[in-house]
């Protein structure tokens, strides 16, 4: 029990409120982006800077309050809430700080997507990350950070230069290649281990009008889809990203009426190179079949960035499973095409996302993120609005999953996991698991942050002294 005395002392402290379960706002506050999870915190600080994240880390580690910390609130697992704890809320620190000449962006912890997307599009450049606006930037880039340039400029930790952090003992600091070097290595892939982010610096590229979009064939194309599409992904330039996907074409009028809930095949492409040059880059593209559905042409980049936001709001009920795959035989095709006919909703979903270009030039222990070999991140997604569906989205997905997991890499892209257990977060990390035990040890020796796809420290774990003072 924590006395009313030290929860109004910590009340008053924090710029941006505080919320208990009989506070107005507290049920508001409470959701994440899955609508599946349904969790109740003691507590919800909304923080707006640093010191009240300071503040928040210090109450929770003195009081023995769990702590989850909550950036977008879009993580599946529902990583950015919990029963009894503390969430600290980051959504309040959304500032972005563009420097054109430098070609950098400053980015809030809280700051979503779209946040960064608007601040950087009215100088022609981009992070290139994400393929969700409303995808909160601080879960997505400590987690590896796909998108749909990663062939070209890599994933969002390719990209990052520098944080500034609050640790566990409370204090303030800054991790890059200059400073606090083993900690900026272990934030880059290895996730909400190590502290709190409460500002990402990141190398902007010159990305505003994109080619892009979505072309579909008819399901019974699948298999000669997929079998096309793994080698011309292999061959195809740095520029072009695409990514496969089984679908179910939603009933909005952006798409033709005698398609609607129609269950499709298709490559989302997007291409980042000279428009000039598009039409000639997607002649053999288009060459190879007559799609029932070809959306792809000019458009800004953060109109690209947005087009799913719509047809995935807040609170539908999610259920993934996931793997990095090296390989798309002919048999892990059969697999997929008799899955991807059964997709249980018309929002369910499975994607496989190119690892290949530029993320696969970067060398394994460079950063956390290790299957750079892989040549997709593959996600299976039963999704559906109505509660009743649960069951058959999720019993889709872990069929699909097991039979599709002999054939992937052992290890799954962090942002992509559930609560699967030790044993996948392990094989996620690999050779570099060891590694990053050694810098929870220093940095979060007793495991304060903990909800996240855990590294628990080792038995030989030392604590670095308590601050409470920025340093």
């Amino acid at each position: 029990m924590i006395s009313q005395t030290l929860i109004q002392e910590f009340r008053v402290s924090l710029r941006g409120g505080l919320l208990e379960p009989h506070d107005p706002g507290y049920d508001d506050a409470r959701p994440v982006y899955n609508g599946m999870i349904d969790k109740h915190p003691r507590m919800i600080a909304k923080c707006v800077d640093t010191a009240d994240v300071i503040r928040s880390v210090n109450f929770a580690r003195e009081n023995n309050l769990v702590i989850a910390v909550r950036g977008g609130g879009h993580n599946i697992g529902g990583l950015g809430t919990c029963d009894d704890g503390l969430v600290i809320d980051l959504s309040g620190i959304n500032y972005t700080r563009v420097n054109p000449g430098q070609k950098t962006i400053v980015a809030g912890g809280g700051c979503t997507l779209r946040d960064v997307d608007h601040a950087t599009h009215v100088f022609g450049m981009a992070a290139p990350s994400g393929i969700y606006a409303g995808t909160g930037v601080g879960g997505l880039t400590i987690g590896g950070g796909f998108g749909h340039f990663t062939r070209k400029y890599g994933l969002a930790i390719d990209n990052l230069l520098s944080v500034d952090m609050v640790l566990a003992n409370g204090s303030f600091v800054t991790a890059n290649a200059e400073q606090n070097q083993d900690l900026f290595w272990a934030i880059r892939g290895g996730g909400g281990n190590f502290g709190i982010v409460t500002a990402f610096t990141f190398r902007l590229h010159p990305i505003s009008t994109v080619y892009a979009g979505p072309v579909l064939y008819d399901i019974s194309d699948s298999t000669e889809v997929m079998k096309w599409y793994r080698q011309i992904i292999s061959d195809a330039p740095d520029d072009l990203n695409g990514f496969f996907a089984f679908l179910t074409v939603p009933p909005d009028p952006s798409f033709p009426e005698n398609l609607h809930l129609k269950k499709m095949c298709g490559i989302f492409w997007a291409y980042c190179g000279p428009l000039e040059k598009a039409e000639e880059v997607f002649k053999p593209l288009r060459a190879f079949k007559f799609p029932l559905l070809d959306m792809a042409g000019p458009m800004p980049q953060p109109v690209l960035q947005s087009m799913f936001d719509s047809l995935y709001p807040r609170g539908l009920q999610h259920y993934w499973r996931a793997d990095f795959v090296k390989e798309l035989s002919d048999e892990a095709i059969e697999l997929h095409v008799k899955y991807g006919r059964l997709m249980p909703t018309p929002l369910s979903t499975m994607h496989l996302y190119p690892v290949d270009g530029a993320a696969a030039r970067v060398n394994h222990s460079s950063t956390p993120w290790n299957f750079r070999d892989a040549k997709w991140n593959m996600v299976i997604a039963g999704i559906d609005p109505n509660a009743s569906n649960c069951e058959a989205i999720t019993k889709w997905t872990k069929e699909y999953w097991e039979a599709l997991h002999p054939y992937s890499a052992g290890g799954a892209y962090v942002n992509f996991l559930g609560d699967e257990g030790e044993d996948r977060v392990k094989a996620t990390y690999g050779k570099n698991y060891d590694r990053l035990v050694v810098i929870k040890n220093k940095y979060d020796p007793f495991n304060l942050f903990r909800i996240n796809q855990n590294i628990k420290p080792g038995i030989h774990a030392e604590p670095l002294g308590v601050l409470t003072e920025i340093v």
